[in-house]
């Protein structure tokens, strides 16, 4: 389904503190190297006082100003995280009372489909536009993944970083090629176990917590299976996902994909056979930080003149579930 949509302006927020490849070695009483090889994170971000709300605020009101609007120029708020900094209300709520903007009515609500919540946000949002529910959309994924790693697991918890993306989509105007000209998500729940945590709902609710089950609360991941399975089917997802256009992978110009891992990254673009360059990878300097590693690529992208206007990119990802997601938009 092709769709007018065009993304208007994108921000991100990182927090204050630097976490370094070097003091996870110390930390986790590694090599030194141990940590940056086996991540391909240099460096993360971890919160020290910030809320998600605040951060995701500050990403929103830079991905406003960059599109030249102001929050009376949005008519939906969603936020498009894998955490949420609250059970109730849902996030989006409580951002937008963050930007000041308690008393304008617009309507807020989360999605969520952890890793790619930004993905389903855009692909959802962008067919409620055109069918003429929604002008213009805030979408915003603030994720703080610290606070739920389990330091045990070495090989996961050193992949993680906390931040905030936004990005503001709108009806492109009259003589923009700007368009989203397909999309597609599929769920494979047989991996549903490869990548979770437990507790904190209504299976092992938080008033069992310190019986013996903390590791419940806390990420839990068995990557090898996950790479594996993933492996196995990203090639025919991204034929299913082009098969209804002419393009070819060679002639997109970025692949902006789920910082999942360096490693990920690098056998993503070696199966898929992209070219030098083709795809955005922001994981040395950012780490995976869960929803908004996607829109992060894009703001960083975008500001480094790596795209431009008429480009043709794919927003491409996996996520717990397991799921695989993709947007394929002209820019």
């Amino acid at each position: 389904m092709e769709r007018p949509v065009r993304i208007l302006g994108t921000g991100k927020y990182l927090p204050k503190r630097q976490v370094t490849a070097e003091q996870l070695d110390q930390k986790l009483g590694l090599p030194a190297g141990w940590v940056e090889k086996k991540s391909g994170v240099r460096v993360r971000h971890f919160v020290t006082d910030e809320t998600a709300t605040q951060m995701g605020a500050a990403a929103a009101t830079q991905a406003l100003q960059n599109a030249g609007l102001t929050f009376a120029d949005i008519d939906c708020l969603v936020c498009a995280s894998g955490t949420a900094q609250q059970e109730i209300p849902c996030t989006a709520a409580l951002l937008q009372e963050e930007l000041g903007e308690s008393d304008s009515g617009v309507p807020c609500f989360d999605i969520n489909s952890t890793c790619l919540s930004f993905v389903t946000a855009l692909d959802v949002m962008s067919a409620a536009m055109a069918a003429g529910v929604y002008k213009r959309v805030l979408i915003v994924s603030t994720e703080i993944s610290s606070v739920g790693l389990n330091w045990e697991q070495k090989e996961s918890s050193i992949l993680f970083g906390d931040g905030a993306a936004a990005a503001v989509i709108g009806l492109a105007p009259d003589g923009s090629s700007s368009r989203i000209l397909c999309s597609r998500m599929e769920t494979y729940s047989k991996g549903a176990h490869y990548s979770e945590i437990r507790g904190g709902g209504t299976l092992i609710h938080p008033s069992e917590y310190g019986n013996g089950n903390e590791s419940d609360f806390m990420f839990d991941m068995d990557g090898r299976k996950l790479f594996r399975m993933t492996s196995q089917l990203l090639e025919g997802f991204i034929e299913r996902l082009l098969s209804n256009t002419t393009i070819s992978l060679s002639e997109i110009k970025a692949v902006v994909p789920h910082q999942a891992s360096g490693m990920a990254m690098r056998i993503m673009a070696q199966k898929l056979g992209l070219a030098p360059g083709q795809m955005i990878n922001i994981i040395e300097n950012h780490g995976n930080v869960i929803a908004a590693s996607i829109p992060m690529a894009l703001h960083e992208a975008i500001q480094e003149k790596k795209v431009a206007r008429g480009d043709l990119l794919l927003l491409l990802g996996t996520s717990a579930g397991l799921s695989l997601g993709g947007v394929l938009l002209e820019y």
